[in-house]
């Protein structure tokens, strides 16, 4: 449709346990949502309500392999919940928030920590160590329908074999009802948006050649090595 300079970029999908793609629209990813994280990271968690940033949707990387990026001498692994939605709205109120999720991801919210650090101290904008190329990668989603709400549950991260991160979904600060209530307020939330929740504790290094294992209980895991 239409006669465009150049050829549109293809959609950017992600596969589902139910075997139909999932199109993704927008990413969101939520700041410092478990405590411990946010004390490592240097933050108060009573201190603020929930803060966001964004990754571009062709940041998603669904592949086994992902490249070690350019730029960057601190490579770290951040394991989250991803939050699919099927519909949406603004002001959404908590209790309506269930009916418009599609499903749920394991996801990891890959960050260059160096280039973080560097924006944080003099107060620039996070996007060129959250939202570069294959920042997200993204295991297949399971419809909720298979799963109901997810609350709790254990989540996971192991780097060759070790466990780097380790918690429960119900340690989350702000839960995903609070979380939606919150961005709804900021910002229309549609169909094929993602939510990545938020990491525990545990971040760390990975290097070329490191295989990681992300994992939440009822998920289909997400292995991917650093190329």
């Amino acid at each position: 449709m239409g006669d465009y300079a150049f050829p549109p970029p293809p959609v950017v999908a992600l596969a589902t346990t139910s075997g139909r793609p999932f199109p993704v629209r927008r990413i969101f990813c939520v700041g410092q949502n478990y405590s411990e994280h946010a004390r490592e990271m240097g933050g108060d968690p009573d201190a603020d309500p929930p803060f966001f940033f964004t990754k571009p949707a062709d940041a998603i990387a669904s592949g086994a392999v992902i490249p070690y990026p350019p730029a960057t001498f601190d490579f770290q692994h951040e394991v989250e919940l991803v939050v699919a939605f099927g519909g949406g709205g603004r002001d959404i109120e908590p209790g309506r928030v269930d009916e418009l999720i599609f499903g749920y991801a394991v996801g990891l919210d890959m960050t260059r920590r160096d280039l973080q650090a560097a924006a944080k101290k003099k107060g620039r904008p996070w996007d060129m160590s959250k939202g570069f190329d294959f920042s997200a990668p993204c295991g297949a989603i399971t419809p909720k329908a298979e799963t109901g709400p997810l609350a709790k549950g254990a989540i996971e991260c192991k780097v060759n074999g070790q466990t780097r991160q380790r918690g429960d979904l119900s340690d989350m600060i702000w839960k995903v009802p609070e979380i939606v209530r919150f961005l709804s307020a900021l910002v229309e939330i549609k169909a094929g948006d993602l939510i990545f929740t938020g990491t525990p504790a545990g971040v760390s290094p990975v290097f070329k050649g490191d295989d990681i294992e992300a994992t939440i209980a009822g998920l289909r895991p997400l292995t991917i090595r650093i190329g």
